[in-house]
């Protein structure tokens, strides 16, 4: 029985998820050839997206490779996981000589613009194929729009990696209770456990409740996090209100509570993963920046702190930079210098203060190209602007995780410079719902603007 279906995918769906090859299950993928020249051309630039569309192209050559002819490739070539049969039997892959097509009526201009082409590619085999569902793939909603208004009946985003279908449905990391904590607790077993008073519940106290979840009422008294959930009960760490907003990390003490739960993440042990989101001017990097100098520096758990992120430009690129690695990342790492010197205005001599913090703190600014394949060993690893991360490349660098080493990823879904993603399809959106369950993983979600009036009034009305 043939496939009912045939998806024909645009490039930026291969670089979003060079794995997407075998989602589609047992229905056809057509590629454009014109797919191909553009993962080409993109795959030799100096750009993260480099490495997705190499991704791309070798999972592609893995299903062609087992054509015995090139007309094989034209007619579609079974999709095998890992080069076996397996008990869902997936579709075939093809590639579409688009390149040949005449220009035709109702076709879209496609001299110089390769969507165009695709869109005619498509529209072409829903011509020639009737009785079949063609279906385009894009995640660029203009080329969508497009598609739909040159008469394609099928027009698709890519959602298949899609956790959550609202970003205001992504775990918080902390709870507000509107009453007192206690009054709807009707038993509590309390004991210690290491140096902790912990309280086990019910779990209709907290139905809703995650590993590693605050809740706090407004007693300004009560403030607890999520040990764990065992069946019926929630183990509660008592952490105390006043105990978190007295915390104190290189001079800095929280604003609020979400900044308190924040530096009680980067401080505990038994978390090597920490999601800090929130707005422009909440206060992320600040306490990020200072908890980690607190446990390099004053408690000495961690050798070193490396600093990276995406290198998107927000505007027009400044062009090639001079100078090794660390001086080329120089201007994108200009937050971390801005806290540093925030955290040291008050000093005698602040630029000493500063230049001394790097040095003991033992600072290195890396690039994310010259991640991979590394093992990073006894140190926190800040990922700066990380909502401009494909889940791919998210994974890229958890995964560089080595011994005695935590993850902080810093983050604001509201500015995502990258053309192929959205708030819904980033890395960091991809990783706060993975890791929801994970007990050595906790996200904070901040709140507030702590710079000025004015950053705050551009947040809330532009």
């Amino acid at each position: 029985m043939s496939a009912s279906k045939l998806y024909i995918l645009d490039t930026n769906v291969l670089l979003h998820d060079p794995k997407c090859l075998v989602e589609f299950k047992e229905q056809d993928i057509a590629i454009p050839m014109t797919v191909l020249e553009e993962l080409d051309d993109i795959k030799d630039r100096k750009k993260n997206v480099a490495a997705e569309a190499r991704a791309a192209i070798r999972e592609i050559d893995k299903i062609l490779s087992n054509a015995k002819d090139p007309s094989e490739i034209l007619d579609g070539v079974q999709i095998l996981l890992d080069g076996k049969e397996r008990e869902i039997v997936f579709g075939k892959l093809s590639i579409y000589p688009d390149h040949e097509l005449a220009h035709d009526k109702g076709f879209l201009p496609a001299d110089h613009n390769k969507d165009n082409r695709i869109i005619n590619c498509a529209l072409h085999l829903q011509r020639v194929l009737p009785k079949r569902q063609v279906i385009l793939v894009t995640k660029d909603l203009n080329m969508r729009l497009k598609a739909m208004g040159a008469g394609l009946k099928r027009v698709e985003d890519y959602r298949t990696d899609q956790l959550v279908s609202d970003i205001d449905l992504l775990p918080a990391g902390h709870l507000h209770l509107e009453t007192p904590f206690w009054e709807g607790v009707d038993s509590v077993e309390s004991y210690h456990e290491n140096e902790h008073t912990c309280h086990r519940v019910d779990r209709e106290v907290l139905p809703e409740t995650y590993p590693n979840e605050y809740t706090w009422d407004d007693s300004q008294d009560f403030a607890a996090k999520t040990s764990r959930v065992e069946g019926d009960k929630v183990i509660l760490q008592d952490l105390g209100y006043q105990n978190l907003m007295q915390q104190n990390c290189w001079g800095i003490s929280p604003i609020n509570i979400q900044q308190a739960f924040a530096m009680e993440a980067m401080l505990d042990p038994n978390i090597d993963l920490a999601v800090l989101l929130g707005s422009a001017g909440s206060g992320k990097t600040l306490v990020a920046l200072a908890s980690a100098l607190e446990l390099v520096i004053e408690q000495r758990r961690y050798n070193k702190i490396i600093v990276t992120r995406s290198t998107p430009p927000v505007a027009e690129d400044i062009g090639f930079l001079p100078g090794t690695e660390e001086e080329k990342m120089t201007p994108w790492m200009s937050a971390i210098n801005d806290n540093l010197e925030a955290m040291h205005e008050q000093d005698e001599r602040p630029q000493s203060s500063v230049k001394y913090a790097i040095e003991k703190a033992n600072i290195q600014f890396k690039s994310l190209n010259f991640i991979r394949g590394r093992s990073i060993q006894n140190a926190i690893v800040l990922i700066d602007e990380a909502q401009n991360l494909t889940p791919q490349q998210m994974k890229t660098i958890l995964t560089r995780c080595g011994k005695n080493t935590k993850m902080v990823c810093l983050g604001n879904l509201a500015q995502i410079d990258s053309n192929y993603l959205t708030a819904l399809t980033s890395g960091l959106t991809y990783i706060v719902e993975r890791f929801r369950d994970y007990e050595g993983s906790a996200s904070v979600h901040f709140e507030g603007i702590f710079r000025s009036k004015l950053a705050e009034y551009a947040e809330e009305h532009l």
